[in-house]
């Protein structure tokens, strides 16, 4: 069946009876017969006779239904391409559509995408307001990706690579750092020398003859024998010129000097010995102005080595 035939059939009604003329009602005969195409949405009961300007009004079609059957004409258009006539063709014109098909997709996406203004843009590159998170998640890679090309454009020069760091103050001031580092390794030496100095002022006059002495010592040592016998020169008058308060005999063995290590005189007369061995200078008058621990410290020695060789006796005894 036709798509006139089908319209015909379902939606035009022939009218082909002429109504017949009454007494109390007469006909206008100016209807013609023919076929009538009804708008079942036009509103009122009977719209029949009646003639509307707009386009909603019924459509009467005058003639017959035969003649309107017997119209064959085929009244549809082709819309678009017409069908490819290879296989060339026809993956091109795919190719094509799929090509079409995406940019669509593309400007439907950036459609639904929210427009936004770099008014509203935050610093981390995402812009403020209402968004999901697969908008910002590309937000944020479209910033470090503008970030990365713009730094590989700028180079070296740009970047500060391979060049020396800079450091400033809290004013602003560019800070040199060799000179900086000159300073605190002078500071530092001069902290240690400073330190040095207060460690030798502590000592005595003595105790740096000492250490001269004993620096002369470590540099003859060079030269002398690996062993040294009793009979040695040089061991034997150290000996005897070292000085021993409770030596009797050593009046007779000792040199008699008026200098002491450092060059001044010293007292002649008997004094009290110390734990340092020091002498007293020839000023001295004699008094003794201590508080009497060097008395007590050489007693206690004495006491405490007493008491070992006691000990040591008892236990031959037995």
């Amino acid at each position: 069946m036709s798509l006139a035939d089908y319209l015909a059939k379902n939606y035009l009604t022939a009218d082909s009876r002429p109504e017949k003329k009454t007494k109390k009602r007469k006909r206008k005969d100016a209807i013609q017969p023919g076929l009538v195409i009804a708008d079942d949405d036009a509103p009122g009961w009977n719209t029949s006779g009646i003639v509307h300007a707009d386009e909603d009004a019924p459509l009467t079609v005058s003639g017959k239904s035969a003649e309107f059957r017997k119209a064959r004409t085929n009244n549809w258009q082709t819309i678009g391409a017409p069908a490819p006539s290879s296989s060339e063709q026809a993956a091109a014109d795919a190719i094509i559509a799929s090509a079409a098909a995406e940019s669509t997709a593309r400007d439907l996406a950036d459609e639904d995408a929210p427009v936004f203004d770099n008014t509203g843009k935050m610093e981390s590159g995402a812009h403020a307001g209402l968004q999901s998170a697969d908008q910002v998640t590309a937000q944020l890679k479209r910033r470090q990706a503008e970030e990365r090309q713009r730094f590989l454009e700028d180079g070296d020069e740009h970047s500060g690579r391979g060049k020396e760091t800079i450091y400033r103050d809290a004013s602003g001031r560019i800070i040199n750092v060799a000179m900086k580092r000159a300073e605190a390794r002078k500071k530092a030496d001069e902290d240690a020398a400073k330190a040095a100095a207060e460690v030798e002022a502590q000592k005595g006059d003595v105790q740096r003859a000492q250490l001269v002495q004993r620096r002369a010592d470590l540099a003859e040592a060079k030269f002398l024998p690996l062993s040294r016998y009793a009979d040695d020169v040089e061991m034997n008058e150290e000996l005897r010129e070292r000085g021993r308060w409770n030596d009797p005999a050593s009046q007779f063995l000792t040199k008699k000097e008026g200098k002491s290590v450092n060059g001044k005189p010293l007292y002649q007369g008997p004094a009290m010995p110390n734990r340092y061995g020091i002498r007293p200078g020839h000023r001295w008058d004699g008094v003794d102005r201590g508080n009497g621990f060097e008395k007590e410290y050489f007693t206690a020695q004495n006491h405490r080595r007493n008491l070992k060789e006691l000990d040591y006796a008892w236990q031959m005894d037995e």
